[in-house]
């Protein structure tokens, strides 16, 4: 069958099942498959496939209906304009944490930052952007999970910055050295546990660890803001992404603590509230 055609029938069978985007997944899975570029795809749509490369694409078509994300079949995420490896041990970088690193990019140029602590690190997308943009920076990724990080430090090498980080197992602060930074950013486990079983099953098949932020989905907000004081230079930035529906909540447990100012926050492309950030004096 030609490319075309097969695109055609795989969008079909994505629709029926109820996948999201079965239209954009049809074609990237193609572009996966064929190891080519959008553009090939279009001008040679009439190309055909052998057999086995038709057999390849209807088995991730499958895979795609049982829920495992595009992510972990291509093992690849964009993001900040860099390639990141991704599969079933990490949390899928989405665009939304640009608005994050984004942010802290932002401040870090402002003020003349350099260190930086990430945690919850996860596929390492955040401390490698941060890396990457920000000129002579230091990072520091922290991750409870020995899996993602060594598809951070994976991720580090690939992307030409590992001599400018440093992973450490830990959970949160617990094995990090009494040191201060100039920033703090986190993209932690938010999502309440009751929820995660009614999210979509492309995201239900990615690590609950990375997903679960417990009972109101504020446990790491309230272990991150208790103690970032002890790791932040006088100063110092603190930067979280948030849900969508958690910015009063994590701006109060800010307030409640008694130890930052010029609290903000920001939103996403989709007008939701993102990231908060907050400024320890």
């Amino acid at each position: 069958m030609q490319i075309k055609e097969v695109i055609r029938k795989g969008m079909i069978k994505l629709k029926t099942n109820g996948v999201d985007e079965p239209n954009v997944k049809a074609r990237l899975l193609m572009q996966y498959i064929l190891k080519k570029p959008r553009e090939y795809i279009l001008v040679y749509d009439k190309e055909e496939l052998t057999l086995r490369q038709e057999v390849n694409y209807f088995k991730g078509i499958k895979k795609l209906i049982e829920g495992v994300p595009l992510q972990h079949i291509t093992k690849s995420q964009e993001f900040m304009k860099l390639n990141f490896y991704v599969d079933q041990d990490v949390l899928i970088p989405r665009p939304d944490t640009e608005i994050l690193v984004e942010e802290v990019i932002k401040i870090a140029k402002k003020v003349g930052a350099k260190k930086i602590l990430d945690l919850c690190t996860g596929s390492g997308a955040i401390a490698v952007s941060l890396a990457k943009y920000i000129p002579n920076s230091k990072l520091t990724g922290v991750d409870i999970s020995s899996k993602a990080l060594r598809i951070a430090k994976l991720n580090a090498r690939n992307n030409n910055v590992e001599g400018r980080i440093t992973f450490i197992s830990s959970n949160l602060f617990d094995n990090v050295p009494e040191e201060k930074y100039d920033i703090i950013v986190s993209n932690p486990p938010y999502i309440k546990s009751k929820i995660i079983r009614t999210l979509n099953k492309d995201v239900q098949n990615e690590p609950k660890i990375a997903l679960d932020g417990g009972f109101d989905g504020l446990d790491f907000y309230r272990k991150i803001i208790k103690k970032a004081d002890e790791y932040l230079k006088f100063g110092g930035f603190l930067c979280l992404e948030i849900g969508f529906d958690q910015r009063e909540e994590v701006m109060k447990l800010i307030e409640e603590e008694g130890k930052f100012q010029n609290t903000y926050s920001k939103k996403d492309l989709c007008d939701n509230d993102r990231i908060v950030i907050t400024k320890l004096y």
